[in-house]
C-alpha cells in the first residue's frame, strides 16, 4: 500500500513540473507568425530543391595565389653571344699522310633542339587543319622550331616533346597527341631546317662555317662543297683534318678529290674539318682547341642561364607557398571572412561548420562532416530542417524552415542535391520517446531518492 503510494504521489508530480514548465523544455519548428519572425515550412522535394538551389549565393573565393604556379611566366634570358675566332697562317707543312677515322655504323636522323617541323595537312580543313595556326602554318610554309626543353607548341594540342626521336617516332609521338585531344590525326611530319645537328668547316675553304646534317647522308665531299670548296691550288700540299671524338684524323686534299673511299667518307653531327694548305699540326690543333672552347663556352653560358631561371621559379614558389601559410593562419585565427551553417538539435555533434571555398556545400555535407551524422537512438529522422532567412531587407523577418521527412531513407538523396547558403541553421528534432526521456532525466534527484527510500521503509 505504502509503494503504491509513493508512485502515484512521483507521477502527480512530474505532471504537475510538466505543465509549470520546469522539468523540460523541448526545442521545435513551429510555422506562423510569433515574435520571433514569420516563418513557413517548405518541403523539401525534388522539385523544390530546384528552387532552393536557384536562390543567389556565391561561394568565397580562395585568393588568386593559390590558382597560380612558380613556373608561369619564367624565361631564360638572352643568350650572351660568343666572341668571334680568329687564327694566323703558318708555314707550308710537310707532305701529308692518310689517317682515316673508324667507320660510323648507319643512323637514322633524330629531330633537336632548334629544328624546324612541318606538320603537312589536307587543305579542306576536316583534320588537324581546323586548329588555330596549323593551316596557316602549312599555307605560309611556317613550321614548329623545337623548344629548348624539346617540345613544339601545337595550338589546341599543347607541347610535345619530340627531341631525340627519328621522324617516324616523332610523327607516331604526335599522332596519340592527337588522339589523346580527340583530334583527326591526319598530318604528314617533315623537317623543314636543320639546325640542331652540324659540321663544322674551316680553314682554306671559300666560305668557313657549318653544314647541317640531314637526314640524308653527309659525306667529306660534299661538305666542303657546300663551304664553297677549297681555296688552294696545291692539292699535292693541302690537307684535310678531322676531329671526332677527341681524335684527330687527316687525309690529303688530293686523295678526298680523287678517290671515293675517301670522298664519300660519311660525317656526323659534331665533326668539325679543318683544310689546312700550309698550316702545321699545332695550328690545327689550335684550330680545334679553340672550337672546344667556343662550345664550352656556349654550354656554361646556357646553364648559367638554366641556373637563373631555376632561382628564379624557387623565389616565386617560396613567394607563393609563403602567402598561402599565411592565408591558413589568418584563417584559423578567423582574421579572414568566413562563411558558416550551425547545427544544433538532436543530431551527433551540435557545431558550427564553416562553408568551403570555391564550392557549394550540401546539406548531407553539413549532417555527415560537422554534425557527425542521425543519432539512431534520438534523431527523428522525419523531422529535418534548414533555416534560412530572407536577404530582402523589407522581409528581415521572414523564416522559410525547408522541411525534410527521411522517414523513408530514400528521402536522404535529396540532402545530397540541397545547396547550403550561408548563416543557415539546420535542426534536427528529437524523437517523441526522447522528449518523454529528457522529461524523466529532469524530474528532480531527490523525487526518486525519496521514493526509494519510503519503498525501502
Amino acid at each position: 500500500m505504502r509503494l503504491l503510494t509513493v508512485l502515484l504521489t512521483a507521477t502527480m508530480l512530474s505532471q504537475t513540473l510538466g505543465g509549470c514548465g520546469v522539468a523540460y523544455h523541448g526545442a521545435k519548428v513551429r510555422p506562423g507568425v510569433s515574435a520571433e519572425g514569420k516563418v513557413r515550412v517548405l518541403p523539401i522535394t525534388a522539385e523544390s530543391v530546384l528552387v532552393a538551389n536557384a536562390a543567389p549565393y556565391q561561394p568565397r573565393q580562395l585568393p588568386g595565389y593559390f590558382r597560380q604556379t612558380a613556373g608561369l611566366g619564367g624565361t631564360l634570358a638572352a643568350p650572351v653571344a660568343a666572341p668571334e675566332a680568329t687564327l694566323p697562317r703558318l708555314a707550308r707543312p710537310a707532305p701529308p699522310q692518310m689517317r682515316l677515322p673508324p667507320p660510323l655504323a648507319p643512323a637514322s636522323y633524330r629531330i633537336g633542339v632548334g629544328d624546324v617541323v612541318l606538320l603537312a595537312t589536307p587543305r579542306d580543313g576536316s583534320t588537324v587543319g581546323q586548329l588555330t595556326g596549323i593551316l596557316a602554318a602549312q599555307t605560309a610554309r611556317q613550321g614548329y622550331t623545337v623548344q629548348d626543353d624539346g617540345t613544339i607548341s601545337v595550338p589546341t594540342v599543347g607541347r610535345v616533346q619530340i627531341a631525340g626521336q627519328t621522324v617516324d617516332d616523332a610523327e607516331a609521338t604526335l599522332f596519340q597527341s592527337f588522339l589523346d585531344r580527340k583530334i583527326d590525326p591526319t598530318f604528314s611530319l617533315e623537317i623543314a631546317e636543320f639546325r640542331s645537328q652540324n659540321v663544322a668547316i674551316g680553314g682554306d675553304v671559300a666560305a668557313p662555317g657549318v653544314v647541317p646534317v640531314t637526314l640524308a647522308p653527309l659525306h667529306l665531299d660534299a661538305a666542303l662543297a657546300a663551304v664553297g670548296g677549297v681555296k688552294s691550288a696545291d692539292a699535292d700540299t693541302a690537307l684535310v683534318r678531322l676531329h671526332r671524338g677527341g681524335k684527330l684524323y687527316q687525309m690529303p686534299l688530293k686523295a678526298v678529290q680523287e678517290d671515293p673511299a675517301v670522298g664519300q667518307l660519311p660525317l656526323a653531327a659534331g665533326d668539325s674539318l679543318f683544310v689546312d694548305s700550309g698550316y702545321a699540326l699545332d695550328r690545327a690543333a689550335a684550330y680545334f682547341e679553340q672550337q672546344i672552347t667556343l662550345a664550352n663556352f656556349r654550354q656554361a653560358e646556357r646553364k648559367s642561364r638554366l641556373e637563373a631561371l631555376q632561382t628564379e621559379v624557387a623565389l616565386r614558389r617560396s613567394e607563393l607557398s609563403e602567402a598561402r601559410e599565411t592565408f591558413a593562419t589568418r584563417l584559423d585565427l578567423g582574421a579572414e571572412a568566413r562563411d558558416h551553417v550551425y547545427l544544433t538539435g538532436e543530431i551527433g555533434k551540435q557545431s558550427r561548420y564553416p562553408l568551403p571555398f570555391d564550392r557549394k556545400a550540401t546539406l548531407a555535407d553539413a549532417l555527415y562532416d560537422a554534425g557527425g551524422g542521425l543519432s539512431t537512438a534520438s534523431s527523428n529522422p522525419k523531422e529535418i530542417y534548414v533555416l534560412r532567412g530572407s536577404a530582402d531587407p523589407l522581409e528581415y523577418d521572414a523564416i522559410t524552415a525547408w522541411h525534410l521527412d527521411a522517414g523513408n531513407m530514400a528521402a536522404m538523396l535529396l540532402a545530397t542535391r540541397f545547396d547550403l547558403h550561408a548563416n543557415d541553421v539546420i535542426f534536427v528534432a528529437a524523437q517523441p520517446v526522447q522528449h518523454w526521456s529528457n522529461v524523466i532525466k529532469a524530474l528532480t534527484p531527490s523525487l526518486l531518492v525519496s521514493s526509494v527510500n519510503a519503498v525501502a521503509e
